[in-house]
């Protein structure tokens, strides 16, 4: 009955008066140790207000569920990662004239909830990362909504999840200046060898020269830089730093393109052959590197 009133004073346009009494039910609820409710509370508030295009409104108790969950230390498993991917979904796509919310705040709001939701995880039985799921929706809701290219986002959400195929399709829709497509190739891969993930980025790496082989930008595939990135691959199968070496002084030109790619190649001789050379550490490396993933240009859509 409480969630019946709640919800139509949402549908009847009363969605501050609706929030506070969301908050202050929340905090009734919590109060008593009825966690269930105070949950299923939340999880409908917030779904609401986001089906009605209440953004701020449903970021706002979006966060407070995960607060709950945080606070009564809810396990990391199916039940709860429901909760956040059933108000994740309710998050409207690509506004129209007659939204109430600016593409601004819908890519902020929806990544201020979801790494929240991310943290949760990690804290509470996902891997240390974060739960590997959540990442995969947070990237993919950048790599298609963001208006302007944003890569060091999605990217940086890509290699933490498990679905190289949908990073594999972020990069092709990404190439929209041909001779920058082997960047995106080189820079997903080496990203995934920078997280220590060989197998990863091998299949992220055959994904992509399966969806390029027979399409308009096959081209990509002979290019030097992904030439080099095939022989990476092959020679981090073994221990064999020199020619890992020997590799990055031949193709030293395409490298150059990017400052980044040298960078990332730095961490990657760290991860598999202990190489120390860097004053930052591998924290502060990976950071400058997402930073230098902007494009130069800028293009009408991300990825």
């Amino acid at each position: 009955q409480t969630l019946e009133k709640l919800e139509k004073n949402v549908r009847d346009g009363k969605f501050y008066e609706a929030q506070q009494m969301y908050k202050t039910i929340f905090a009734r609820y919590m109060a008593s140790k009825k966690h269930t409710e105070a949950l299923d509370l939340l999880q409908s508030g917030a779904s609401i207000q986001l089906r009605h295009g209440q953004v701020t409104c449903g970021v706002e108790l979006g966060l407070l569920l995960v607060e709950g969950m945080t606070t009564i230390k809810l396990a990391y498993g199916p039940e709860a990662l429901d909760r956040i991917k059933a108000v994740f979904k309710e998050f409207p796509r690509s506004p129209t004239l007659e939204a109430q919310y600016s593409t601004k705040t819908l890519i902020e709001g929806v990544s201020t909830f979801m790494k929240a939701a991310i943290r949760w995880s990690s804290e509470f039985g996902a891997p240390s990362r974060g739960s590997p799921e959540l990442h995969e929706l947070l990237a993919d809701f950048l790599a298609r909504e963001s208006p302007q290219p944003d890569l060091a986002k999605a990217f940086y959400h890509y290699v933490r999840g498990n679905n190289p195929s949908a990073f594999a399709s972020a990069i092709i829709s990404g190439m929209l200046e041909p001779e920058e497509g082997d960047l995106l190739l080189a820079r997903g891969v080496f990203l995934y060898l920078s997280m220590g993930n060989l197998r990863d980025a091998n299949k992220l790496f055959d994904e992509l020269h399966s969806q390029l082989k027979d399409s308009s930008q096959a081209s990509v595939l002979a290019s030097p830089l992904t030439h080099l990135a095939k022989f990476i691959l092959l020679t981090l199968e073994r221990d064999a730093l020199p020619l890992f070496r020997m590799l990055r002084e031949n193709y030293k030109s395409s490298l150059d393109r990017d400052p980044s790619l040298n960078e990332l190649l730095d961490v990657v001789a760290e991860k598999f052959y202990n190489v120390q050379q860097r004053k930052n550490g591998l924290f502060g490396d990976l950071m400058k590197v997402y930073s230098s993933l902007t494009p130069r240009r800028k293009k009408k859509s991300i990825l």
